[in-house]
């Protein structure tokens, strides 16, 4: 079960793609293009300016069907449109500070959505696999140093990952009580901190410094002691394309799988965003004291010897060259290089690289 996302096995499945308009859903749509998939797409419209969706061009490499995912009959009548065989569901709320904000907004996207998706689906005949994205942030943190494994307990004292513990609830139950007596094989996914270049989200790491040094301002820093399991887009989502592989395979491998890199990888924030200044070649920086801001966790690392033996995922960039990649990715582009042509010089590069030794 180990190897490479397969083109062979790709080639014209029915993908379903939720939130292909995001930074990890454009990237994913771009490598399911490469793999020959029929990809069709349902997510609100890009939320930043710039966008990797409008820079990549996804719309001409999927069907695009901009959708409220907390829109009951529009996501009935769009999944039934698409008839897929698998299922990538990343449409999200994905900001743990704009969970603080927008605390029903993301509770009612998170839960509300992924129920509605998985109700729709338990009423077609096509699919086979679906995988449903949550977070690292899923367990109840205790802040030891520990990694977390799937069977420790889910938590969240922020909205954002309050509503990703409670979807993992939710995917839990529409898979015993539906989606497994039709011989849907149903994962959740539950990924470290991810970086790449086409990430302009607000309250994000590389995003803030690059905003903040193209601008020539210095970069606050508000948690630098922060740990957390860093690794770049293109590292889960490999996960998530050999876990479906495996799944349709093996549907008895359904449950919740951990994509991160191995324990000994996860750094500060002071470690990242040093090495970032490095390979971006300027930049000031501001140091907080970890007093800023709404509460976040300190400590956070996973644990992924479940994925390793069961799908085969094991990484393959360190820190370094993840960093390195997609600092180069965005001094690239914005000197005016095709962000399209970037990322499939990144995924092909990936690609190329060997796993490391198990």
């Amino acid at each position: 079960m180990r190897g490479d996302a397969d083109q062979s096995f790709w080639r014209d499945k029915r993908v379903l793609l939720t939130g292909h308009t995001g930074f990890k859903g454009s990237w994913l749509a771009l490598w399911l293009e490469s793999l020959g998939a029929r990809v069709t797409g349902i997510a609100l419209p890009p939320i930043t300016e710039p966008n990797l969706f409008d820079l990549a061009g996804i719309d001409e490499v999927t069907d695009s069907n901009l959708l409220d995912v907390r829109d009951a009959a529009g996501m009935a009548k769009a999944t039934r449109n698409a008839n897929p065989e698998i299922v990538f569901h990343l449409a999200a709320q994905p900001l743990v500070r704009a969970s603080y904000k927008e605390p029903l907004e993301t509770l009612s996207t998170n839960i509300q959505g992924t129920a509605i998706l998985l109700d729709a689906l338990r009423h077609l005949t096509g699919p086979r696999v679906v995988v449903v994205i949550t977070t690292d942030k899923v367990y109840q943190n205790r802040e030891h140093s520990r990694p977390y494994r799937e069977d420790d307990a889910l938590g969240g004292h922020d909205p954002y990952s309050a509503s990703k513990a409670a979807a993992e609830l939710v995917v839990a139950s529409y898979r015993d009580s539906f989606l497994a007596a039709k011989g849907v094989a149903v994962a959740t996914a539950r990924a470290g901190n991810v970086i790449g270049g086409g990430d302009w989200s607000a309250d994000r790491l590389i995003p803030d410094a690059i905003r903040a040094w193209e601008g020539g301002a210095a970069l606050f820093v508000r948690h630098p002691a922060a740990v957390r399991p860093w690794q770049h887009v293109l590292e889960p989502l490999w996960g998530y394309l050999r876990l479906a592989q495996c799944l349709w395979q093996d549907p008895a491998l359904a449950g919740p799988y951990n994509f991160g890199p191995h324990t000994e990888e996860s750094s500060t924030v002071r470690e990242v965003i040093t090495r970032a200044r490095s390979a971006y070649g300027k930049g000031e920086i501001s140091w907080g004291d970890g007093t800023d801001g709404p509460h976040e966790a300190g400590l956070l690392a996973l644990d992924i010897a479940k994925a390793r033996s069961a799908v085969g995922f094991n990484p393959r960039w360190t820190l370094d060259n993840s960093i390195r990649h997609t600092l180069d990715w965005y001094r690239r582009q914005s000197a005016g290089e095709s962000a399209r042509a970037l990322c499939q010089a990144d995924i092909a590069d990936f690609e190329a690289t060997p796993q490391w030794p198990q």
